[in-house]
């Protein structure tokens, strides 16, 4: 009989606590190991306990989740799933920037029995540790903690090249990039981003699975810690060179020619898409509407979102690339676009934003 998994629960809600609990040994295969009302004596449990995961609410008396998850992943680095209201989305993104796995999002601030409602999301996220590569979230919280994304990041961004007044107005870019991620995927995109020239002449489109209210916090912390313009994505808007748009959590990037314009629709989702926003959708229209001058990437994730999409991509003839296991977060995305033969490249995380520029450049 496989061992259950052990999971620490920290939230300063004797109420969400106990609900939280109830709904994670109600699941075959769990079991909390202990309960913790604030950070001390969370990370205190954490040290003593080795859970398998902890579940972390980030607004706590005596120590802040961002305090514990800085302590932890410095001595005893683990899964942390954050648990927060949509009122604080800002702060997901910097806990997962510390080493944070992944984040279920709180109905509402205010304790209530809606809690239930987030139940099947609580359990799929938390079983995400029997595929966890935790060397990778480890490596990436330490890059956090030094302040730093990767040797070779530039120190002084280069102006962004001049965007258009409007962003429904703009000539299309000579390439494009397409960008899909899940579980992990905020830091690693964050990391492309942060090392890539902004003067590149190409556009990037980027889907990574998140609720709809956190996609827009999403593109406003990318467009202010990154040297890029970006912004969450609206039917209607053209893509240029020097902008990167991310798809909204209620609907897909679908891309088409304009003229010489390239602009985005948002699609609600169809019959045939997986997961919304869809990278398979992102990636087939773009590759209609871009050929060969297009670059797919698949970054760390669980399922295969992007498996039909990258062969899309071959059939059109632009290229692929996947992120490698030893980078990736979660394999599980990569791993299936690499099984459908149509990826051209494997490459890890640090890697990547050079392939883009090669790919700009290339005559």
């Amino acid at each position: 009989m496989d061992k259950p998994i052990r999971i620490l629960v920290i939230d300063d809600s004797a109420f969400n606590r106990q609900t939280i609990t109830a709904m994670l040994e109600g699941s075959p295969g769990l079991q909390v190991v202990g309960r913790a009302g604030d950070g001390e004596e969370g990370l205190k449990m954490a040290f003593q306990l080795q859970p398998d995961v902890i579940t972390l609410d980030l607004e706590m008396p005596k120590m802040d989740g961002f305090s514990f998850l800085r302590l932890l992943m410095a001595r005893q680095p683990t899964p942390v799933l954050v648990i927060s209201g949509y009122a604080t989305r800002e702060n997901v993104f910097k806990a997962l920037e510390l080493g944070a796995l992944d984040f279920v999002a709180k109905p509402s601030r205010t304790i209530t029995p809606e809690l239930r409602t987030i139940q099947e999301e609580l359990l799929t996220k938390v079983r995400l540790v029997t595929q966890l590569r935790m060397v990778n979230l480890t490596d990436r919280a330490a890059r956090s903690r030094a302040g730093g994304t990767m040797s070779g990041a530039f120190s002084v961004p280069p102006m962004p090249v001049s965007q258009p007044a409007s962003r429904k107005d703009g000539v299309a870019p000579p390439r494009l990039i397409a960008i899909g991620a899940s579980t992990g995927g905020p830091p690693a995109i964050n990391r492309i981003l942060v090392n890539l020239e902004p003067t590149l002449p190409v556009g990037i489109v980027i889907t990574q699975h998140m609720p709809t209210k956190f996609t827009k916090a999403f593109a406003e912390r990318l467009d202010r810690t990154t040297p890029w313009t970006v912004r969450e994505a609206e039917t209607g808007d053209a893509v240029t060179a020097g902008c990167a748009l991310v798809a909204p959590g209620s609907g897909s990037i679908a891309l088409r020619r304009e003229g010489g314009q390239l602009r985005v629709e948002i699609m609600p989702q169809q019959p045939d898409d997986r997961y919304v926003p869809s990278v398979d959708r992102m990636l087939s229209t773009a590759a209609t509407a871009m050929g060969s001058d297009l670059l797919a990437i698949v970054l760390t994730g669980m399922g295969g979102d992007g498996g039909r999409g990258v062969k899309a991509v071959r059939a059109a003839g632009g290229r692929n690339v996947a992120e490698a296991p030893e980078t990736a977060v979660i394999f599980g995305m990569p791993q299936e676009a690499i099984a459908t033969g149509a990826v051209d490249e494997v490459v890890p995380l640090p890697s990547i934003p050079e392939v883009i520029t090669r790919f700009a450049h290339r005559k």
